[in-house]
Formats: C-alpha cells, sequence, structure tokens
C-alpha cells in the first residue's frame, strides 16, 4: 500500500465535514472525526499518513477487508454494463447474487428479498411474520440491536431504543441467555439454557400465544455483548416457536457471511428459523445491501397474494454485483476457513492468555473473528468496570483505553464494558497478534481500576 500524506487535503475535508455532516447517534458539537485517506486490506489511515489497523471492521461489516481488488472490479465493471434498474425486473446481478445466498442458507431458505440494510431487512421481516400469521406482538431480547427504523429500534433491547420508541409498537422484550451475567440464577451454562427457556415460554403464555407473531433473536448478539448461545438453546426456540405456530426469525446482519467461521452462525448449532436477516458481510458493505431469505412455506403466503412491501433500490445492480464478488471471493480464498481458524489458534488463545494476566479481564467469549472481552472492576464481584451506558466521566477507563488503542495504531471497537475483537475475516495470523499484542498493552490501563 503507498500512504501519500496531504494534511492541507485532510483539513479541507475535516472543515467540510463539520460544516455540513450531520453525524448518527452522536451530539454533534461533542465529536471529532477522523478524516480518512484511504484503505486497504486490514489497515485505513488519515491524511497525516497515520496507519491504524482496523480491528473493528468499520461497523463490523468490512468482512474481505478494504478494497478487495475483485469485488472493485465487480462493482465497476457493472456500473459499465447497467447502473440501476427497477426491482420488478429480472437482472443477472441480482439473480445470480440471490441464487449464491439461497445456497449458502440453511434449510429451505430459497427466496431472497432485497434491502438496501439490516434495519430493512428487519422491517420486511416483520411485516412476512405479521401478514403470515394474522398476529400483531413480536419478541425479542433485552440485550440485542436490530437497526434504527421504527420496528427495528422497538425490538432493539440496548439504550439506543430509549429514545425512540413510542410504546405503541406491539413489540415484548424478554431475557435472552448471558450466563457470566445470569438473570436467572444459574449455576452453569445447561441451567442458563433451562432457565431462558421457561423463561421465554412464561412470557409467551402471559402475551398469549396467539397473539404473537413472531421471536426475533440476534443468533449471536453482536453489538451488546457477543453472546454465544448455550448448547440447546436456539434447538429449544425452535420447538418453542413450531409448538406456538410462531414465526422463528434470526437476525444474522452481524453475525452472518464468515463472521463466526461459518457462512451463517445459525450453522453451528444446527437450526433453520423461519425467516433469516442478514447485510453488512454479504458483500462488506461496499455498496448499501441487506435481505430477508425466506422458507417455503412464508414464500407460498404470498404466491397470489401480494406482498405489501418494497424499495426504490431493493436488489440495486451494483449492490448485487459486489454480494456475487464478495461470496465468489469468500469461497475461492477460503476467507470463512481463516476466520474460523485465526478464532481457533489465535484470537481464542490469545485472548484467554490474556485473561490470565490482566485482573481487569471477566470473561472472554467469541467464535470465528467475533470476540468480546469484558472487563470488570472485580473479579469476584463481577463488577462491570463502568456502569450500564455510562457517559462522560463515568466512562472514562473506556475512552482512555480506546485512545490509546488508536494512539498506538488500532482502531477498536467498544461498547460499555467490553472490548470487541472483531478484525475482518481475511485478516492474516501476524496482522491479528499485532492488533492483540497492542490490546495487552494497553489493558494495563483498566487493570488500575480494579479492586
Amino acid at each position: 500500500m503507498t500512504i501519500s500524506p496531504d494534511p492541507a487535503l485532510g483539513q479541507a475535508v475535516k472543515a467540510a465535514d463539520r460544516a455540513h455532516v450531520f453525524h448518527s447517534w452522536s451530539a454533534q458539537s461533542l465529536i471529532d472525526p477522523l478524516a480518512v485517506a484511504g484503505a486497504e486490506g486490514s489497515y485505513f489511515w488519515d491524511y497525516e499518513g497515520k496507519r491504524f489497523l482496523d480491528f473493528s471492521s468499520q461497523l463490523v461489516n468490512t468482512n474481505i477487508g478494504h478494497q478487495h481488488p475483485k469485488v472493485v472490479a465487480a462493482i465497476q465493471e457493472q456500473a459499465a454494463k447497467l447502473c440501476t434498474f427497477a426491482p420488478a425486473f429480472a437482472v443477472e446481478a441480482r439473480s445470480e447474487a440471490a441464487r449464491l445466498i439461497a445456497e449458502r442458507t440453511p434449510g429451505d431458505l430459497d427466496k431472497i428479498f432485497f434491502t438496501n440494510g439490516g434495519a430493512e431487512a428487519n422491517e420486511n421481516a416483520i411485516r412476512m411474520a405479521r401478514l403470515h400469521t394474522g398476529r400483531q406482538k413480536v419478541l425479542s431480547t433485552y440485550r440485542s440491536y436490530h437497526g434504527a427504523t421504527a420496528n427495528a429500534i422497538a425490538m432493539t433491547g440496548d439504550p439506543r431504543r430509549w429514545p425512540n420508541e413510542t410504546g405503541v409498537s406491539g413489540i415484548v422484550h424478554f431475557w435472552g441467555p448471558y450466563a457470566y451475567r445470569s438473570n436467572f440464577h444459574a449455576e452453569n451454562e445447561a441451567q442458563e439454557c433451562e432457565r431462558a427457556l421457561a423463561h421465554l415460554e412464561a412470557t409467551i403464555a402471559f402475551e398469549g400465544p396467539q397473539t404473537v407473531a413472531a421471536i426475533v433473536l440476534e443468533t449471536v448478539v453482536g453489538t451488546a455483548g457477543i453472546l454465544i448461545p448455550p448448547a440447546g438453546y436456539l434447538a429449544g426456540v425452535r420447538e418453542i416457536c413450531d409448538r406456538y405456530g410462531i414465526v422463528f426469525i434470526l437476525d444474522e446482519v452481524m453475525a452472518g457471511f464468515g463472521r463466526t467461521g461459518e457462512w451463517f452462525a445459525a450453522d453451528h448449532w444446527g437450526v433453520t428459523p423461519d425467516l433469516l436477516t442478514f447485510a453488512k458481510g454479504v458483500n462488506s458493505g461496499y455498496v448499501p445491501l441487506g435481505g430477508v431469505a425466506i422458507s417455503g412455506e412464508i414464500a407460498a403466503t404470498f404466491a397470489e397474494r401480494p406482498f405489501p412491501g418494497g424499495l426504490t433500490y431493493s436488489g440495486h445492480p451494483l449492490a448485487c454485483a459486489s454480494a456475487v464478488a464478495t461470496i465468489n471471493a469468500m469461497a475461492e480464498e477460503g476467507i470463512v476457513e481463516n476466520a474460523k481458524h485465526i478464532g481457533e489458534t489465535v484470537i481464542g488463545p490469545e485472548l484467554r492468555a490474556m485473561a490470565e494476566r490482566h485482573p481487569s479481564i471477566g470473561e472472554v467469549r467469541g467464535l470465528g473473528v467475533f470476540w468480546a472481552v469484558e472487563l470488570v472492576k472485580n473479579r469476584e464481584t463481577r463488577e462491570p468496570l463502568t456502569p450500564y451506558n455510562a457517559a462522560g466521566a463515568a466512562n472514562a477507563p473506556m475512552a482512555e483505553l480506546a485512545a490509546e488503542c488508536k494512539k498506538r495504531g488500532l482502531w477498536p471497537f467498544t461498547n460499555m464494558n467490553r472490548f470487541h475483537v472483531v478484525p475482518p475475516c481475511n485478516v492474516s495470523e501476524a496482522e491479528a497478534k499485532e492488533g492483540l499484542a497492542i490490546l495487552d498493552e494497553v489493558l494495563t490501563l483498566t487493570d488500575a481500576h480494579t479492586a
């Protein structure tokens, strides 16, 4: 990679941003966006020439890294051939993307409805479930994120929901399994699974099974903690849904397309949902794309009954061409297998070794290139390093950790009291070790806050 510093251009980019760009999830006068000059593979750099190892994969979406040449070429070729066309037509890139996705989804999820991203995918999955069942209620967990559109944010279980909810959404929240901080006083994973399923079934009973259209779960909870479901949990939810005629929706927006070391996280447990939502890794976010993979039974509901939903850019040719190139590159280059290998031989062992050295690490958990390091003040009490949803001074230890990572050339992904290790799925062993070595060094800062 060639880096040519241009501080003057960087200053101009930053000035225009500060004058005109309104940023998401931010108090506008309190942020200081980095002006990015370029990126390649697992790295990006600023206009000063400072390079960062991207341990965030941006928003956990650049699964094949930055500027993958095969995907860039595919977008260029599609732009020269056909830039855009309405969703009602059959378009080669759209058809091929749908075919490649359907080949990899579990079970009979063979129909693909394309959207522009994950939130819209979840919106349309809910719409399908409600129309298929004739019911209205949707159950989702407290520790979750499903997007920022109306129903998606109502389903979300983290604090981003609070200022957005209306209270009339028909969404009911329940506790999912989280053995490290069990809401069920479980002593082990088996108890956590059993009690979490009992809690879900009790919630359904008190809400009225005949009113529940869908249960929506992130297969592996992402931003809210990278929570791996205990053995038997997803199969148990599947059985409950079957018993009550409830549509089972798995949100694989973050966990899908290689992130956990399988094409889809559901493959780890051999469970097939009725609807599966995806985005992010389907084309590493090179062009906005998401979608819903639909079972035969639900697709049949709309065989002669119109589906009342659509988007001008559904299955956009440029986005679909990038998905085709991404999926083919992942298959040809063994990128899913690499994610599994890196998780099993580098990230997992290194993080567990760090936990032995750093008293601020309460728990390490993950799969593939999808890991969380949960930081605590006290291992015995498991008191979080920072309070839930902390801001300002209360969040200082995590802010200090992130700042020190950036100073050393590592771009982190932090959320509440956690550091998420989420590099691209094609990260090399050397790159993974480089980032983990920096994390090992900066964790001495959080160790200073332990008791």
